[in-house]
């Protein structure tokens, strides 16, 4: 019995260690969020709701956005629903680890982010798989439930110039691109994008540039040669 005691706090220590990077990006951001959401005149109590029921960072800084700017329940489906598509790439890379979770894999897909995503890739299937991957998930959540209830408290019960609070989405996507760029990337996929964002900047500026910008990208990348496989 010491022994399995012994395993179990290694375990838990290691999930700690490697969830640590994570907490330090998950805790200021929830700040924020939580901040900006309080800001808006909306209860404390529901950023920590939304971070339990919803849990996404980048579509929870969006949804201030868009109640800030009074956006039809529609815009904010599809605005959602396209800065989210990336997460299907994600569930096909780990469906061969998931589906040996079991029933359990259902809070697995549910709290599956970017950092979880690349924590998991990073390390290959452990002893105990099941018992690494919902640990990993559920602390990584708590950090971010932990960040953004902290942050609404602060800003229902302390006076708080939140300016420049929503820049926090902008440097989340700027290191998420850096770190993609330092992995490698083809230079007519970037000249796509980037070709695509500033037409549909000039074109359509507005709340619709986000779905413009990922229309005219994705056509820009159809009409990329395909590669050939090696």
């Amino acid at each position: 019995m010491g022994m399995n005691r012994t395993s179990s706090d290694s375990t838990w220590l290691r999930l700690v260690t490697s969830s640590l990077p994570v907490a330090f990006g998950y805790i200021p951001l929830g700040l924020a969020f939580g901040v900006l959401l309080t800001g808006l005149g909306v209860a404390w109590w529901w950023a920590t709701i939304m971070s339990l029921v919803v849990f996404a960072g980048s579509a929870q800084f969006l949804a201030v956005s868009l109640l800030a700017a009074g956006a039809s329940p529609l815009d904010a489906f599809v605005a959602t629903l396209l800065l989210n598509l990336r997460h299907i790439f994600y569930g096909l890379t780990l469906l061969d680890r998931y589906r040996a979770l079991g029933r359990s894999r259902t809070y697995a897909i549910f709290g599956l982010t970017d950092e979880t995503f690349s924590l998991l890739a990073g390390q290959p299937p452990q002893k105990s798989d099941r018992n690494w991957v919902l640990g990993l998930t559920a602390l990584n959540q708590f950090w971010w439930v932990a960040g953004s209830t902290l942050g609404a408290l602060l800003g229902h019960s302390i006076p708080f110039s939140t300016e420049g609070l929503a820049f926090a989405l902008t440097a989340l996507f700027a290191v998420l691109l850096v770190e993609q760029l330092s992995r490698g990337f083809r230079i007519s996929s970037l000249a796509g994008a980037v070709a695509a964002a500033a037409l549909c900047l000039v074109l359509l500026p507005g709340k619709y540039f986000l779905i413009a910008a990922i229309g005219v990208s994705a056509l820009f990348l159809c009409c990329l040669p395909p590669r050939v496989a090696e």
